[in-house]
Parts: structure tokens; C-alpha cells; sequence
């Protein structure tokens, strides 16, 4: 496995910068967004893909530090109502850009419809009722809405897929990310299933953790469907969780407040969480990038970055076959 760093976790740095310090780290590649989500501060896809000097310029950047690309991340909202058209655009030109630079990899989102055509948000569905009263025809279903969010979904990463295979792209790793479609295991493998082995999963323990998910009994369900994997922790605050429960809402900007806070790599869970989730991983034959992705908000990101790479530096098998 190669020790990579998603470079928006140190996104105040300059492209240069960071990719000094990925080789620093002793990272062998790195993870960089292309946009949807992220501001993209590090790759400017659309210039990329419009200037053959330019990104010949960018692949030098990378390969003179002896790193490589580990994948193109696009954390988007496709089917979005408002931006899902956007960011489809965006995820196409990572594609793209992807098979310029040489990776067969794409990291993103499932994405997550609406309830209703004219509704100007998404409608995560995580909870199964209620069901249609048979007295009053004019109350919501959720199965049914449901059933629509799939039928559109599947319709869509069946065209994607498609686009991505044309641009020889591989693999397609969906982040197991709430509020969209694809957020756990048999979400993933639904997915996978009406799609085809294109499609894996973005393994981000993080997210499983709050939602009280064991992210190594993950990894070996999904076995070959594992695709990608993000390094980074939860830390569970059970004075709030006795109080809020996991779904709190309070917002990300007070993690003092919330029940859960997203943690570099070893402070909300120890070696004796990561030594077996790295040993998982080898047993379901994954031997690809592990990517720090730091959203610690108790530290400096750089900071966060380094404590993370010298706590799974231990960790990682000795062997490397890239």
C-alpha cells in the first residue's frame, strides 16, 4: 500500500507546497480534487484539460518529487436540483482529466435526488416510514420516493460508467458518505450490482463511525469493491451523544457543542482500531493508496497532516508493489 495525502487537507498551502510536503511524509502519491465540493485549490481541471503545456507542466510537478497520482477526487452532488448539472460536468471533466494523468481512478459521491421534481434540495432518506395511509391518497410514501431516488440514480452511474470506461477509467470509488444514496455497505453493493464491478466504495472509517458501523467487518463484505480509502478519524463525545444522539445537528462550526468531530488518524481511535483496519484491507487483497484526508478542527491542518502520517507510518506493510 502507498501512503497518500488528499491535498485539500492542507488547502491554505500552494500546490507546490503541498506536494513538498506529501514527499516529505514519504507519501509515494497524492489525491487531488478537481472541484464539486472542494474549491480545488490544488488542480484547475478545466485549464488542465484546455492547455497541453499546462499539464505537462502539472504531471512534472508530481513525478519530479517521485509521487504519483493516486486518484482524481470530485466529491460532487450529481442529480442535485440546483447543482447536480454543474457538478455532472465536473465529474466528467475529472474523468478526463484522470486519464490524462495517468490513473485509472476516480473518487466521488453517489449523489442523492430530490423527492420531488419542483423540490430545490435533496431528500436524504434515512428512516423507513412513514408508509402511504390507505385512507388518505394524498400522504407520501417514502418507499416510493425511494424507489424514484434509486431509479434515477442507477440511470445515471449506468451513463457515467460508461463515459468513464471510454476514458479508461477503472474504477469509480463511491464515498459511503451520508446524505447520499450510497452510504453503507448494502447501499454500495446495490449500487455495484446494477451497475457493475466499476463501481466500489471510498472506505472513510470516519463517517461509519458515528453512524456506529464497523469499518474492518466493512471492508471484508465489500472484498474486491473496495476501490479507495481515506484516513480519518471520529471522536465520539458521549456527554452530547447521551444528550443529542448521533444525528445531532448542531453545526460543524462548534465541535465543542457537537456530539461527534471528525479527529486526525489516532485520537478518536487507536492502534487497536487501525493496525486490524490496514490488516483488512491486505486480507481482501486492496494494494492501493490509504490517503490522509484531515478535517481535524482541534489542530493546524499541516499538523494534522503530519501526526497522521507518523502514526500509520507503523502500520503500513513494508511492501510496496508500485
Amino acid at each position: 500500500m502507498d501512503l497518500c495525502l488528499y491535498t485539500d487537507s492542507v488547502a491554505d498551502l500552494t500546490v507546490d507546497e503541498t506536494l513538498d510536503l506529501a514527499a516529505e511524509l514519504g507519501c509515494g502519491a497524492v489525491e487531488i480534487a478537481a472541484g464539486g465540493q472542494s474549491s480545488a485549490p490544488h488542480m484547475r481541471v478545466f485549464d488542465l484539460l484546455e492547455n497541453p503545456q499546462a499539464l505537462r507542466e502539472f504531471r512534472e510537478k508530481i513525478t519530479s518529487r517521485g509521487l504519483r497520482m493516486g486518484a482524481v477526487n470530485c466529491s460532487a452532488w450529481p442529480m442535485h436540483p440546483v447543482h447536480g448539472d454543474q457538478h455532472t460536468h465536473t465529474i466528467r471533466a475529472a474523468i478526463r482529466l484522470a486519464g490524462e494523468l495517468g490513473v485509472d481512478k476516480i473518487v466521488t459521491m453517489s449523489g442523492c435526488p430530490a423527492d420531488h421534481p419542483a423540490s430545490p434540495i435533496v431528500n436524504w432518506i434515512s428512516f423507513p416510514w412513514p408508509a402511504q395511509n390507505p385512507e388518505d391518497s394524498t400522504a407520501g410514501d417514502i418507499q416510493d420516493v425511494l424507489a424514484r431516488q434509486w431509479d434515477q440514480a442507477i440511470a445515471y452511474w449506468d451513463e457515467m460508467a460508461d463515459y468513464a470506461a471510454a476514458h479508461a477509467i477503472e474504477r469509480i470509488a463511491l464515498e459511503l458518505h451520508p446524505v447520499h444514496l450510497v452510504y453503507n455497505t448494502p447501499t454500495l453493493l446495490r449500487m455495484r450490482d446494477a451497475i457493475g464491478p466499476i463501481i466500489g466504495a471510498n472506505v472513510d472509517p470516519s463517517h461509519m463511525f458515528w453512524q456506529q458501523m464497523d469499518p474492518v467487518a466493512v471492508v471484508r463484505a465489500l472484498g474486491a469493491a473496495v476501490h479507495h480509502v481515506h484516513l480519518k478519524d471520529t471522536q465520539l463525545q458521549p456527554d452530547r451523544v447521551a444528550l443529542a444522539g448521533v444525528l445531532d445537528l448542531t453545526p460543524f462550526e462548534e465541535p465543542d457543542q457537537r456530539a461527534w468531530i471528525f479527529r486526525t488518524i489516532g485520537q478518536g481511535h487507536g492502534e487497536d482500531f487501525w493496525r486490524p483496519f490496514i490488516e483488512a484491507l491486505g486480507e481482501v487483497g486492496y494494494d492501493d493508496v490509504v490517503s490522509i484526508e484531515n478535517e481535524d478542527p482541534t489542530q493546524a491542518p499541516v499538523a494534522g497532516v503530519r501526526q497522521a502520517a507518523a502514526f500509520i507510518a507503523d502500520l503500513l506493510p513494508t511492501t510496496n508493489s508500485h
